[in-house]
C-alpha cells in the first residue's frame, strides 16, 4: 500500500502567460532559467535600465510591446513603445539620448494601422524630444504574431547627482506615489472586452523623464525610482523591499485609486494596486528630502497629484505591508502572475 501524499502537479516544462507578467512567475524564469542560460550573476538587483560597464553615466533599457489592442483611449502601441523606454531610462536617472524602433508584423495587416502606430511613434519620439536613430521591420506569416509587435531599445545619459536603483531604498525613507493608479490596465481591458469605461476610463501613458529631472535637486536622497507597469505598484514595491533588503509599509487610504478605476475593479474583481500603470512612478525618498521631492513634483502637470504613501522600515527583509481604509494590516504580496495579459 502507497501511503504517499501525492505532490500537487506543477506545469514547469512550458511557458505560461504569467511568466512573462512581472510578478513571482517572472522573478522564477529569470533566475531560473534567463540569467543563468546569459552566464549572468542571479541574486542582484533587477533594474529597469543598465549602467553601461565602460560609460557609467550612459544607461540602456529595452522592451517589447505587444498591447492589445493596438489602440486604447489615451493611447496606442506606438506612443506606449516610446513612452515606455523613456521611462525605463529615466527610473535610473537618465534622460534620453537616442531611441531603435524594431517592428515585427504580421502578413496582412492593414498599411494604415501600421502607419498609424508609427506616425504615434514619431509624434511620441517628437514630443519628449528623442531622435529615433535606426531599427529594423520583420514580416511574419498569418497566424505566427498577433497583428503587431514593437521592440524599442533605448540610450540614456544620467542626470549629474542621480544615481537611483532598487538596491538603494534604505529604513526610514519616504514612499512617494507621482500619480493616480490604475488608469492604463483598466483602459486596455476595457477596450479588449468591450465593457463600457472607455468614456471614463483613458490610459495614463505618458513620458516621466520631466518629473525625474525636477528631483535632480535632491541628488543622492533619491534612492530608488519605480514605473510600476505590469503586477501595478504591488510588484513594485515587493521588487524593492526585495533588491534593497528592508520592508515597506502602505496607507491605502493615501493611494490615489480614480473613482472610475475603482469602479470598473470592484465589477472585475481586481486589486488596482496590482493593476498596470504607465503614467506613474514610485520613488523612496530619504525622509530629509520628502517634502521637497514632493513640492517639485506639484509644479509639474504631471505630477499635480503626487503624494506621500508610506515609509521604508528595516525589516522584516522584504514584506511589504498595507494599513487597510478599516484600520487593518495585511500582507501586500507580490502577484504570482498576471490579472490581465497583454496589457504593455
Amino acid at each position: 500500500m502507497n501511503l504517499d501524499c501525492p505532490i500537487p502537479h506543477h506545469e514547469r516544462a512550458r511557458l505560461l502567460l504569467g511568466h512573462g507578467a512581472g510578478g513571482r512567475l517572472t522573478a522564477e524564469l529569470l533566475e531560473d532559467l534567463v540569467l543563468p542560460a546569459l552566464g549572468s550573476p542571479a541574486g542582484g538587483a533587477l533594474e529597469d535600465a543598465a549602467l553601461l560597464p565602460s560609460q557609467p553615466d550612459l544607461v540602456i533599457s529595452t522592451d517589447s510591446f505587444v498591447v492589445s489592442p493596438l489602440s486604447f483611449p489615451g493611447g496606442d502601441i506606438g506612443s506606449l513603445a516610446v513612452h515606455g523606454t523613456v521611462n525605463d531610462l529615466a527610473m535610473r536617472g537618465a534622460l534620453p539620448l537616442a531611441l531603435s524602433l524594431a517592428v515585427i508584423a504580421e502578413e496582412g495587416l492593414p498599411l494604415d494601422d501600421l502607419r498609424a502606430a508609427l506616425t504615434s511613434a514619431g509624434k511620441a519620439a517628437h514630443d519628449v524630444p528623442v531622435p529615433v536613430v535606426t531599427g529594423d521591420t520583420k514580416v511574419v506569416g498569418r497566424g505566427a504574431a498577433d497583428r503587431l509587435f514593437l521592440n524599442t531599445t533605448g540610450i540614456g545619459r544620467r542626470i549629474r547627482g542621480l544615481t537611483p536603483s532598487a538596491a538603494r531604498a534604505r529604513p526610514g525613507d519616504a514612499v512617494l506615489l507621482s500619480g493616480p493608479v490604475g488608469l492604463h490596465g483598466t483602459a486596455v481591458l476595457s477596450t479588449r472586452e468591450d465593457l463600457g469605461f472607455e468614456a471614463d476610463i483613458a490610459s495614463d501613458t505618458r513620458p516621466l523623464h520631466r518629473l525625474v529631472a525636477a528631483l535632480s535637486p535632491c541628488g543622492s536622497g533619491v534612492h530608488t525610482l519605480r514605473d510600476p507597469t505590469r503586477g501595478g505598484i504591488a510588484a513594485a514595491l515587493n521588487e524593492i523591499a526585495r533588491d534593497a533588503a528592508v520592508s515597506v509599509e502602505i496607507d491605502e487610504a493615501a493611494v490615489p485609486v480614480p473613482e472610475p478605476v475603482a469602479a470598473a475593479c470592484d465589477l472585475l474583481g481586481l486589486d488596482p494596486l496590482t493593476v498596470a500603470n504607465e503614467g506613474c512612478f514610485l520613488a523612496f525618498v530619504a525622509p530629509e528630502s520628502a517634502d521637497y521631492a514632493l513640492a517639485a513634483l506639484h509644479t509639474l502637470p504631471e505630477g499635480s497629484s503626487a503624494v506621500r504613501i508610506g515609509e521604508a522600515g528595516p525589516g522584516p527583509a522584504g514584506r511589504v505591508g498595507l494599513r487597510t481604509l478599516v484600520g487593518a494590516r495585511r500582507i501586500l504580496d507580490m502577484p504570482l502572475g498576471e490579472q490581465l495579459p497583454r496589457i504593455c
